[in-house]
């Protein structure tokens, strides 16, 4: 039997590491199955042959999307050149969804496409909807929600659980983890999550840190921790932390073991909130981005919250400080209060753990990769 070829697409940290998952379970499944991508070391590790590694590809914000259309441009030529030559039996899209739609409609007509990891569209830019129909076989969902969204407009989706279930672990135990940093278990710990982009980290990082210094002052035991994106330069942290005088530590590639220390997180938008509730922290969200941006971006949102744990609550189970109301001291007060008060930090776990259940059950990548594997007929 000839092999079966699978193209994956992915752009972004978080969908890599959805990505490379998916296609090592594939590859469990049918070890002859070929498998190429645009990806980075995940992805690679799991046995893809990665044409197009996508370090420094992310952007943030319409203008950093303008800078690098160029390189978005040659990188869809690579894409096309790369299906013509290894014709593909299936081309799996992961979320990227400004990219990936327009690959999409290039392609759609000769090979089909299974979307992972959904795009947005029921928060933002709805129209996107009608491309989906057009050019996508299938949508694998990690949401209930989204499932009934897209059938609602006659688009085949599945729910197959979210994948961070089965990922969101921290390697070590609590104290292990705090005596190889040198920090007291007796300690409050705060975590920083301030987000995977350089831009992202620019943004929100110093509002971060602008905040602990004012919990620092009224609680004189805590300590900080920030959990570093393995695709940012160790410089940008270097350089913005050292400005402030904070007792902090700056960890790479653990953010689970820094979740897993902290009393109370500070947590950018993103894929971050749901890891953060999964680890049942409770947690605020902080996010802010060019002013310009933002005015082009906020009237295009359409559902109540950014914060995909409060969406998947229905109602906002912590505190989202954005942009204009993204002030170091109003942080700083609701740290400190939920600090103070044990009854609402239990209040807020229960809430979190009811987030976590509704996630669907542990192996969402498995179940995604048997239906890609049934649909080439394996």
């Amino acid at each position: 039997m000839q092999k079966k070829r699978i193209l994956i697409i992915c752009g972004e940290a978080s969908g890599e590491l959805h990505a490379a998952n998916l296609a090592q379970k594939i590859l469990q499944i049918n070890p002859n199955i070929e498998i190429s991508g645009v990806g980075g070391t995940l992805l690679a590790r799991c046995g893809v042959n990665v044409f197009y590694d996508i370090k420094n590809l992310s952007a943030f914000g319409l203008f950093d999307v303008l800078k690098k259309l160029p390189r978005f441009i040659a990188l869809k030529k690579i894409v096309l050149e790369k299906i013509k030559e290894i014709k593909p039996d299936l081309v799996i899209l992961v979320d990227f969804s400004g990219f990936n739609l327009r690959v999409a409609k290039r392609i759609a007509s000769s090979i089909p496409i299974i979307y992972y990891i959904s795009p947005q569209v029921w928060a933002s830019r709805i129209g996107r909807v009608k491309t989906i129909k057009k050019y996508i076989r299938k949508m694998l969902v990690i949401f209930k929600f989204e499932e009934k969204f897209y059938k609602k407009y006659g688009i085949d989706a599945e729910f197959v659980g979210h994948p961070l279930l089965d990922t969101v672990k921290p390697q070590e135990e609590k104290k292990a983890f705090l005596d190889k940093l040198g920090l007291s278990e007796n300690k409050t710990t705060i975590a920083l999550l301030p987000g995977s982009r350089k831009q992202e980290i620019e943004n929100v990082l110093p509002i971060m840190l602008r905040a602990c210094g004012l919990i620092a002052r009224n609680k004189h035991d805590a300590q900080f921790v920030i959990a570093k994106s393995n695709y940012v330069d160790q410089g940008i942290y270097n350089r913005i932390t050292g400005k402030f005088n904070l007792d902090l530590k700056i960890i790479e590639g653990r953010a689970y073991d820094c979740l897993n220390i902290a009393s109370f997180c500070l947590v950018c938008s993103g894929t971050a909130t749901l890891e953060t509730a999964i680890m049942q922290k409770p947690f605020c969200i902080i996010y802010k981005m060019n002013a310009l941006n933002y005015l082009l971006y906020r009237p295009q949102v359409k559902v109540p919250y950014i914060g995909m744990v409060n969406l998947v609550a229905g109602e906002k189970i912590v505190p989202e400080f954005i942009q204009y109301n993204a002030s170091p001291k109003k942080i700083a007060d609701y740290v400190i209060g939920i600090l103070d008060d044990p009854q609402k930090l239990n209040d807020i776990k229960i809430k979190l753990a009811a987030v976590k259940n509704s996630l669907g059950e542990n192996g969402a990548s498995s179940r995604a990769a048997k239906i890609i594997v049934d649909f080439l007929g394996l």
